[in-house]
């Protein structure tokens, strides 16, 4: 596995130079789960001018919060929060009840464009390119997954460095630099979202079969990759 690894990590490592060389100003969409810290290790590392951010929904466990100072212990870093607007939060839970996410899919993806996907169009607007720590092997809307897309929803280029990795090549490298990790991932929660939101899971399940865990696995997606209903794959570009 070491020559693989160090290969596949070698890759990473040069994708991410080229980004913050080639697609300044570039943003990192961090949700502070263990792929999302492998890629916050290698950029804060190597101190590539990618700024980090987080989307704090109002919902997250204490434990993924938690990793917002660790990170500024290991790193010396604080990473940039974005937050939905609080009148649409209020309006939503005045109008729908406070976890009306469970009652449909509609309810579930009003609930994540508010505390998600408005709040990252905020932290996107006036980048060239973002980054996420997506990986192929997460889901079955990730299959298709490429390193690099053109996000024409954004206007703008979106990488996924992580795109070839295994979740055994993101834990041999969180062990091996010894990279601060989301106690959650040891309680069975290998994809951590809101709290009221995801589950752990049972030996066997899909790694985001906890995530909105009542829902069909072709509707689970937040929206954060989504446009108009569908997954946003328009057009992989040729490394």
């Amino acid at each position: 596995m070491t020559n693989d690894f160090n290969t596949l990590v070698a890759a990473t490592q040069a994708t991410l130079t080229r980004i913050a060389s080639d697609f300044s100003p570039a943003v990192f969409a961090s949700s502070l789960a263990t792929e999302d810290m492998v890629l916050a290790d290698m950029i804060l590392r190597a101190k590539l001018p990618i700024t980090i951010f987080s989307l704090e929904t109002g919902r997250l466990h204490k434990e993924t919060l938690g990793m917002l100072d660790r990170i500024k212990e290991t790193y010396d870093y604080e990473v940039k929060l974005f937050k939905p607007e609080q009148s649409a939060v209020d309006a939503y839970v005045q109008q729908n009840g406070l976890n009306a996410f469970y009652d449909s899919v509609d309810m579930r993806k009003e609930c994540c464009r508010i505390r998600k996907v408005e709040p990252l169009k905020r932290a996107l607007a006036g980048n060239k390119a973002w980054v996420t720590g997506q990986r192929r092997a997460q889901s079955t809307t990730r299959a298709e997954l490429a390193v690099q897309e053109d996000d024409a929803a954004h206007g703008m280029t979106k990488f996924n460095p992580l795109a070839d990795w295994s979740e055994e090549d993101v834990w041999h490298y969180i062990r091996t630099n010894h990279v601060p990790y989301n106690p959650l991932h040891d309680r069975g929660y290998p994809s951590i979202g809101c709290e009221p939101c995801t589950r752990a899971i049972q030996p066997g399940e899909d790694v985001r079969a906890g995530r909105w865990w009542w829902e069909n696995p072709e509707s689970k997606e937040c929206g954060l990759h989504v446009v108009d209903g569908k997954l946003v794959r328009i057009k992989s570009v040729a490394q």
